[in-house]
């Protein structure tokens, strides 16, 4: 089957696991996985922050990072299609008793004006706005992504207020490598970044959490109540450094062939919205005559599974997994589609 439900799918290569299998183990619990301390060094070091954390998923990294800037009756900025409001199962609510302050941005992106406008006046009868938390790609605006000159505005906004400035940067080597821009500027601008290694990085598990050393041994103890202290865990990080030093510069594939798939779709009749097409996700409306569910069955039927995101609207994710062949069976088959 040709996968394009999402980026998290990959398997291991013979290399990854060749590395998993040689890396040296010990009890993260106690500090002494040296495969996990190496790998929580390297990335910190290369987002240019003090300190690390080793999570096994980027949902449990943005909720050690909420938990971590705020106390319970907080409110959170973040813009209305941010992962942490709508596919982390309610946690900001349930892991740290805050709500969610929600706008409504440009294809995912909201801007330091729209932010100052929604902090909450220091009255007791509101609550206090403690955090923004950006996303990087943007998933559910079809793979849009800031640039470091629109964070800059943001960041700049927020020190003026004191607000911590967070970043959920599920896929922001996509990011990284649209923007052109440098990991290690990051630290400048925000004061938390969650780094997933299970998409298009292709690691088979794992996210890390960055910032100052003081605020990771904060994180550590939030991780540990959250149950996500790891034993012998190092097979995983190995796998995560193997993906940082092999599968960075691969990425620009993935790009690639996902505006391969977008260029075929503008021209199909059944297809009434494709939206930018910036990174490796492709998201598009379908006429109203065309139920989604038909579509699915159709590439079901042709040996390809994909997602839908809401009414009429298909998700497409290119990841490591796919082949250049991939992605012409996947063309000729939207081709042959009929309504």
């Amino acid at each position: 089957m040709i996968d394009l439900r999402s980026d998290t799918v990959t398997r291991p290569t013979i290399g990854m696991m060749e590395a998993m299998f040689n890396a040296p183990l010990g009890d993260d619990v106690y500090g002494e996985d040296p495969s996990i301390n190496a790998l929580e060094q390297k990335i910190s070091k290369l987002f240019g922050f003090e300190a690390a954390v080793f999570c096994p998923s980027g949902t449990m990294t943005n909720q050690i990072a909420i938990k971590t800037h705020t106390i319970p009756g907080d409110e959170v900025i973040c813009d209305a299609t941010s992962h942490i409001y709508n596919y982390e199962g309610g946690g900001m609510a349930f892991n740290s008793g805050v709500q969610v302050r929600a706008i409504q941005g440009t294809l995912g992106k909201i801007t330091a004006e729209q932010i100052e406008d929604n902090i909450q006046p220091l009255i007791i009868n509101l609550p206090r706005t403690a955090l923004v938390a950006l996303e990087n790609t943007l998933n559910k605006a079809g793979g849009g992504y800031y640039t470091l000159s629109e964070i800059s505005e943001i960041s700049k906004m927020c020190k003026k207020h004191n607000l911590p400035l967070h970043l959920d940067g599920a896929r922001i080597f996509n990011a990284l490598e649209e923007s052109k821009d440098k990991a290690e500027y990051y630290a400048k601008y925000f004061d938390s970044i969650s780094i997933c290694f299970s998409k298009g990085l292709g690691a088979p598990v794992g996210s890390a959490l960055v910032g100052s050393s003081e605020f990771i041994n904060k994180a550590r103890r939030y991780r540990r109540l959250l149950g996500g202290g790891m034993r012998q865990a190092g097979v995983l990080a190995a796998a995560a450094i193997y993906a940082l030093d092999n599968n960075i510069t691969r990425i620009a594939d993935d790009h690639r062939r996902a505006k391969k798939i977008g260029e075929a779709l503008q021209k199909l009749d059944f297809v009434k919205e494709l939206l930018p097409v910036q990174s490796n996700i492709v998201i598009f409306k379908l006429n109203d005559n065309v139920p989604s569910s038909n579509l699915i069955e159709f590439l079901k039927s042709n040996g390809i599974i994909a997602n839908t995101m809401g009414k009429q609207t298909m998700r497409f994710v290119t990841h490591l997994d796919l082949s250049e062949q991939n992605i012409d069976e996947i063309i000729h088959c939207l081709q042959s589609f009929k309504m």
